[in-house]
């Protein structure tokens, strides 16, 4: 398998290439020259194990990884630090060491970069740039914390990240990660770690300190391929639990922000996974869902600071992706596209590309209906859903009563709930304007007796480690100061 740059103007590269450059020397993203039919052939293994599923699906991307090193890799990302539930409706992502989706490919990432420096034979310290709306942060992190070989410095908006968030990020232990709030949106932030590597003079620099720069964020095509996964595990555990037949199609609805989670859905579909709808769920910051009714992309718009923080997002990079297939993979379409956004804040898609959104539905959910939707649910079934989860829900039921399409659906649950307590707890009618953030999980605990996650515990007793804040023009300095202190 080779990779290809969605602006066309890259050559071609190997998996283990496309792993450790992250960005394309063009600025696109790196995407598979094809996508391999996988389902055929796994639906007479649907009751193996998630590991060996993700051996299955990965291995068909990133085959240049000797089949020993990837089974080793998916080992060391998975085995007793990682597991995924199936609920009803709900697929559960959050049960891993910072009780969020992210763990699934941020707890890959590290094993299969090492494992990718060894194929190219790479003895370059590689430094890894992550701009987080919460979460990739401290998935992030977690994964990169102490590995040889490996630097992680990540970039976090001061004020757009909720307070649970913000101290598992600050008080990270490992010798080569480093945490720096910025003063911004996450919109800057990825601003500012994209310019960083299109800035061909200081990669140089760095390359002649034998550092190499690469990306923990989806851009980087070493955590998209393994979110693939959960959606066939997902999709057979409906099909062992009779609630679909082998082959019936289902819907999938995932809250969306940078747009990779929903796109490894629809890499799921192009490898032969029988969905039909993709329903992409946004919260007030509701770009994707104009993008899909009208075909126009516009971010000329107030950002606003909401109670699903990881989808305060107003530029989606993984939707470049989306966009490289539906202008017929034409990477200078592409590039024109991105050069109007960068300059002008907004594109628009011909009426061509526009059809070929059609199996996307986009709509989005205010405060007070994932609130609702939060407090009914949790009294008459008693699930607790945080409030990305709750934003998928509640736009799942508004494409259903729009189009009465009730066939099998698949909810994807992207956090645990205790990660925003004082939003749940303000959606259950529990007062809680009297109590610190960290009071607020037990409060939420004791009304619910859900238990908190191990890792979510006590974190107001832990040492803050990370304290740095900067102005958003300051994003590289900080960056060089870290490199060379």
């Amino acid at each position: 398998m080779r990779f290809i740059s969605t602006r066309g103007k890259s050559g071609k590269v190997s998996a283990a290439e496309a792993i450790i450059k992250g960005l394309a020397d063009d600025g696109g993203l790196f995407v598979p020259e094809y996508f391999p039919k996988v389902f055929q052939k796994l639906k007479e293994k649907a009751s193996i194990s998630y590991e060996e599923l993700s051996f299955e699906i990965i291995k068909e991307f990133f085959d240049d990884i000797p089949e020993e090193d990837l089974k080793e890799a998916i080992d060391e990302a998975y085995r007793g630090r990682f597991e995924i539930l199936e609920k009803g409706a709900f697929l559960e992502l959050y049960h891993g060491p910072t009780s969020a989706f992210k763990d699934v490919a941020l707890l890959f990432l590290p094993q299969i970069m090492k494992k990718a420096k060894k194929v190219l034979a790479i003895n370059d310290e590689i430094t890894i740039l992550t701009a987080t709306s919460g979460d990739t942060g401290k998935a992030a992190l977690e994964g990169f914390h102490d590995v040889e070989g490996f630097k992680c410095v990540v970039y976090y908006p001061k004020n757009g990240v909720s307070a649970i968030q913000e101290r598992q990020m600050n008080i990270q232990v490992g010798n080569n990660v480093k945490v720096i709030a910025i003063e911004g949106n996450f919109d800057d932030a990825q601003r500012g770690v994209k310019n960083i590597f299109a800035d061909e003079e200081l990669r140089d620099k760095f390359k002649n300190h034998g550092i190499l720069l690469s990306s923990a964020n989806s851009i980087n095509i070493g955590r998209l391929v393994p979110q693939i996964v959960y959606y066939f595990y997902g999709y057979f555990k409906l099909v062992n639990k009779q609630k679909i037949k082998l082959g019936e199609k289902i819907n999938v609805a995932v809250p969306t922000g940078n747009f990779g989670n929903i796109l490894a859905a629809y890499y799921s579909k192009r490898m032969g996974l029988p969905i039909d709808r993709f329903i992409c769920a946004s919260n007030e910051n509701n770009v994707l869902s104009d993008f899909f009714k009208t075909g126009t992309y516009d971010r000329k718009r107030e950002l606003f600071i909401t109670d699903s923080p990881s989808m305060d997002i107003l530029v989606s990079s993984n939707l470049e992706r989306l966009i490289f297939e539906a202008v017929c993979r034409d990477g200078e379409k592409v590039s024109n596209l991105m050069q109007q956004l960068n300059n002008n804040g907004i594109y628009v898609l011909d009426e061509i590309s526009k059809k070929f959104l059609v199996d996307f539905y986009g709509n989005y959910a205010t405060k007070d209906e994932i609130f609702k939707d939060i407090n009914r649910l949790y009294h008459e079934e008693k699930y607790l859903m945080d409030t990305h989860t709750a934003v998928a829900h509640t736009v799942l039921r508004k494409y259903k009563n729009e189009s009465k399409d009730y066939k099998q659906s698949l909810i994807i649950a992207t956090a645990s709930p205790y990660k925003f307590p004082r939003s749940i707890c303000s959606a259950l009618g529990i007062d809680v304007k009297n109590s610190s953030d960290f009071q607020v999980l037990n409060i939420l605990n004791s009304y619910t007796k859900i238990p908190i996650p191990e890792n979510l515990r006590n974190l107001d007793s832990k040492p803050i480690l990370h304290k740095a804040v900067c102005k958003k023009e300051d994003i590289k300095k900080e960056l060089l100061s870290f490199l060379y202190e």
